[in-house]
């Protein structure tokens, strides 16, 4: 394809969820209401860990931090959702998208990596129970949790700066947000550097921290194999249950979205996943801690109580 058959933009528009008028005070209606739940679960469970002081251990500190990319995951997407769907104006300047691409991807991959860093705290807390307030640290989480925001910025940089040197035949893109698969279906040429990049760096650092997930979920298993006591299988279960159900949720839909080629993307399908991956996700892990740890829940009605003390 010559040159003059390709173009440069200065915005796209997003085409959001459906271009149905019906459905969308049905869109931004679930939208609204996933968002509030988000904000309101995660700003709970991040009240709790910080006020309580029974909830100081390096687990609810990491806690703490999975609210607040949960948190920040959400509202990178979904106002500007909201506000394309209630007004649709769905324009989006050039930088506002690689702007958004940029924090889209390095806060969604820091997800992985926080869940690989809790992976690690269970993993020292069942095999090696004696040694864990030792071995893992309020220090030695901050180191691990500042390291795995530097890899994210870098690996989220890459695919931004690839991005943004295509040249784009259109401006729609089949997308409620600007991510990097509707993109590259946009572009003039085949984006091959994009896909290489991908399916090589991309799996790295996306791949990397779920097979240390599983790694340590291997040696779980082993020492848990060897429990002799129920109550201590139990609680040692009980343990992993709730990290286990939002690593699957996180990585069942990563997997979807991105380890694909870009001609096999599909436009209601992927759009559906992404809502899911974006706002349900996010929004569901606090309902999940909360549900599921006797400690977060405790502390949460405790606060309840004095809350409604204090209106008494």
């Amino acid at each position: 394809m010559d040159d003059a058959n390709q173009t440069s933009t200065s915005k796209f528009v997003l085409l959001g969820l459906s271009e149905r008028q019906d459905l969308q005070p049905l869109i931004f209606a679930g939208l609204l209401a996933t968002y509030l739940v988000n904000l309101v679960g995660n700003s709970l469970l991040l009240g709790a860990v910080w006020a309580d002081p029974r909830l100081r251990s390096p687990m609810y500190f990491l806690l703490s931090q999975l609210a607040v990319v949960d948190m920040s995951f959400a509202s990178i997407t979904l106002p500007q959702a909201l506000v394309h769907t209630l007004t649709q104006n769905r324009a989006i300047p050039f930088a506002s998208c690689m702007a958004q691409l940029f924090f889209f991807l390095a806060v969604g991959s820091m997800e992985g990596y926080l869940l690989a860093v809790m992976a690690y705290d269970r993993y020292v807390a069942i095999c090696n129970p004696l040694h864990y307030a030792t071995v893992v640290t309020r220090p030695l989480c901050l180191k691990m949790v500042g390291a795995s925001w530097a890899v994210v910025t870098m690996h989220s940089l890459l695919h931004t700066s690839l991005a943004a040197r295509l040249h784009y035949c259109g401006r729609r893109l089949q997308h409620f947000i600007c991510d990097v698969a509707p993109l590259l279906l946009l572009s003039c040429t085949r984006p091959f550097s994009n896909e290489l990049a991908v399916f090589t760096e991309g799996v790295l650092v996306v791949v990397g921290p779920f097979a240390f997930i599983l790694a340590s979920y291997v040696r779980i298993g082993v020492a848990v194999g060897r429990l002799r006591s129920a109550r201590s299988l139990h609680k040692a279960l009980s343990t992993c249950g709730s990290h286990l159900a939002v690593v699957t949720l996180f990585y069942g839909t990563v997997a979807w979205l991105y380890f694909r080629p870009a001609s096999s993307y599909t436009l209601g399908r992927d759009r559906q996943v992404a809502v899911f991956y974006t706002a349900v996700a996010p929004a569901l892990n606090p309902l999940i801690y909360s549900l599921r740890n006797k400690e977060v829940a405790a502390s949460l009605r405790r606060a309840g109580r004095k809350v409604l003390a204090l209106c008494a």
